[in-house]
């Protein structure tokens, strides 16, 4: 992997993330209108169905391998999610389409954060833009405090934006390991706020099961007919090299320049991705193998930033962008001279896409035939979960 560590450098401009489209059983389908400036991820519209996340981690000195863990693991689940196909329904022969995923992370039981607050703070709101979550998630960093389990969970709840929506699937997953009782808030009254809003709580007990029972990690699962898992949070995730990761690095170097970044902050966030695959790199190879190869999947959208992914609604007129939004290449050009340039970048992309798809598919088999297990604890715990949850709102999952 060492020249896989050398072709990424910063020069690469990243990955991907999957805001996937969507199952709806209930609402009409409604247009998106494109949006010339930058996006706020809050308060878009939803228009379908929505798995809602919110992770609630410990951030106290004893968390620095939980917080590494969802580093490297973040985008294995994004994987899953990209090739997972659901349905709606009990039609034999259905549609297989794909509900919205948005993020949002919390850290609590750090003494860097205000004992006003208890020791809480939302670090990102409900967001589809993984560069974003990934960011967020590199900037946590780990310092002894107090641990109340029952405040950010009620914190969660008060904070974001849940919805109405009966058919969204909405979860918490709360990690840590102290005693789920500390605090002024009891756990109980904050999971039964959870239950009456449709939101699952799903606990992690970084620990030893028995204790994390022992402590009412199990219980606070319970109460909303949630998981409860316990894990090692310590565990170092096992990987494999292929032979295949080099080319599968250099494909996302070519296709990293399909990307057209326009708008208020279209820079910034091209940017974003390249800082973004460093970061993947810093932590294994094969994690920024893995982020390429989220990028390959059509469900990666950044049309609120990328001319290309934006000319895919029907409603884009390059008209409408103002000259002062485009990069500095584009400006003198004609509104048609624009159009053929998004064209022939869009028809670039694609064929890297497919062969990122290829080779990622003899990756897969290379792996599964030295049978080597490569998923971590922390994957494993909100994958389970959100599988069988999911099967609660009519999502069937193919694999």
């Amino acid at each position: 992997m060492m020249t896989l560590k050398k072709t990424i450098g910063l020069g690469l401009i990243a990955i991907s993330f999957s805001t996937m489209q969507a199952c709806n059983l209930n609402a009409k389908e409604k247009k998106t209108e494109t949006i010339i400036a930058q996006a706020n991820t809050e308060s878009h519209k939803h228009t379908a169905n929505t798995v809602k996340i919110a992770l609630l981690l410990d951030t106290s000195n004893s968390m620095d391998g939980l917080i590494d863990q969802a580093k490297s693991q973040l985008w294995d689940i994004v994987n899953k999610f990209a090739y997972v196909k659901a349905k709606c329904g009990n039609d034999p022969n259905p549609d297989y389409i794909r509900p919205n995923l948005e993020i949002a992370i919390y850290q609590y039981g750090n003494d860097n954060l205000s004992s006003n607050e208890g020791y809480i703070q939302q670090v990102l709101g409900f967001s589809g833009d993984l560069d974003e979550i990934s960011e967020k998630l590199f900037s946590l960093t780990t310092n002894g405090g107090e641990e109340y389990c029952g405040t950010v969970i009620q914190t969660s709840l008060n904070q974001l934006n849940w919805g109405k929506n009966p058919d969204n699937l909405k979860m918490i997953f709360i990690a840590g390991n102290e005693p789920f009782t500390q605090g002024r808030l009891n756990y109980k009254d904050a999971v039964t706020n959870a239950k009456e809003k449709d939101v699952i709580v799903n606990t992690i007990f970084c620990g030893n099961y028995e204790q994390g029972v022992s402590t009412q990690w199990k219980n606070g699962a319970n109460l909303t007919g949630g998981d409860y898992i316990a894990i090692d949070h310590n565990k170092q995730v096992t990987y494999i090299n292929t032979p295949y990761d080099d080319d599968i690095v250099k494909m996302n170097s070519k296709l990293n320049k399909t990307y057209i970044s326009y708008g208020a902050l279209g820079k910034a966030k091209y940017e974003n991705q390249a800082i973004q695959d460093v970061n993947a790199m810093e932590v294994e190879a094969e994690v920024a193998v893995k982020r390429a190869v989220s990028k390959s999947s059509k469900l990666y959208k950044n049309s609120t930033w990328d001319l290309v992914d934006a000319s895919d609604d029907k409603e884009f007129d390059i008209s409408k962008v103002k000259k002062e939004q485009l990069p500095t290449e584009l400006k003198d050009k004609t509104n048609k001279e624009i159009e053929a340039h998004i064209a022939q970048k869009k028809t670039e992309r694609i064929s890297i896409q497919k062969e990122i798809k290829a080779l990622n598919k003899k990756r897969q088999e290379y792996i599964l035939e030295n049978k080597k297990e490569i998923s971590g604890e922390l994957e494993n715990a909100m994958l389970n979960a959100i599988k069988k949850q999911a099967e609660k709102k009519n999502y069937k999952w193919d694999k």
